[in-house]
């Protein structure tokens, strides 16, 4: 696939569920950009050098970069493309992330194709494509942070759905040692008859305690991570 069939589509894929690793993979995978990018000038000048198996690494990497950002872009293999405002921003907003990574691979194309053909245009190519490694660096980099923060957002929401819901437990919990409670005053006052009500009732303390205390150890561990 060239730059000029990369797909447009700033669409997330409806079945792909947001998680920690989720997250993992595309910041991992948007930041080997930055590598990959970088490795396909490098062998580009290479390949203009005559160096053996040059061209052929440059090509690979080049597809490599560029089914990474279309990964990115409109997702798949569990990943979920552009899936909030600040991401069609970087890539279709004022930043131009999609529209200057477009450009560079069909630069390192046109600059491989010529160098291939041994073009008098390969030099003039190269250049450009050299010159153009170190602002599309600064655009991979930036990209590479909006990842990073929204994975840090989806972290903190998550971290408070988890204390909002432990803390609605912990109410029901509270709730349910009341009605335990009664309900062994209940019982003692009904002597001989209630005695059976009383068993189950000092159970249903214990387990609200216990509740109470894996609903700690679960909001001491949302805040320490």
């Amino acid at each position: 696939m060239h730059a000029d069939t990369l797909p447009t589509s700033s669409t997330a894929q409806p079945d792909v569920k947001l998680s920690g690793d989720v997250f993992g993979a595309l910041i991992n995978l948007s930041g080997r950009r930055r590598f990959t990018s970088q490795r396909v000038v490098l062998y580009s000048v290479l390949a203009s050098l005559g160096h053996d198996g040059a061209d052929k690494t440059a090509r690979d990497t080049l597809a490599a970069f560029r089914d990474a950002h279309i990964t990115l872009v409109q997702g798949k293999q569990g990943l979920p493309g552009i899936f909030c405002q600040q991401l069609r921003d970087a890539y279709f907003g004022t930043m131009r992330g999609d529209q200057i990574i477009r450009d560079f691979i069909a630069l390192a194309e046109s600059t491989l194709d010529a160098i291939g053909t041994t073009s008098r245009r390969a030099p003039a190519l190269l250049d450009e494509l050299v010159r153009s490694a170190t602002p599309l660096l600064t655009v991979l980099n930036a990209l590479t942070l909006v990842y990073e923060e929204q994975s840090k957002r989806h972290a903190l929401l998550q971290r408070r759905q988890m204390q909002e819901l432990m803390g609605d437990i912990k109410t029901i919990a509270r709730q349910a040692r009341m009605v335990a409670f009664n309900a062994q005053v209940v019982a003692a006052r009904a002597g001989d008859v209630g005695r059976e009500f009383a068993v189950v009732a000092s159970t249903m303390t214990n387990v609200t305690g216990e509740i109470d205390a894996l609903v700690q150890t679960a909001l001491e561990g949302s805040l320490a991570y």
